[in-house]
């Protein structure tokens, strides 16, 4: 059984489709995520090197 798809309407045509449109968001929010990341790294390799030097998982028993 074949499917026919509807006919381009003049949004389409425009190239604004839905689907465009959450791709763009989908990229624009990874790219915010990316950067957030690359300018937050610095500071979580600190935070990290100081939670192992308290002892890490293993800490909780120390440190209420």
């Amino acid at each position: 059984m074949k499917l026919q798809r509807a006919g381009r309407t003049a949004v389409a045509e425009t190239g604004t489709t839905g689907h465009r449109l959450l791709m763009a968001e989908a990229a624009l929010a990874g790219a915010m995520a990316v950067a957030l990341f690359v300018r937050e790294f610095p500071s979580l390799r600190r935070e990290m090197r100081i939670w192992r030097m308290a002892g890490g998982l293993r800490a909780g028993r120390r440190y209420p």
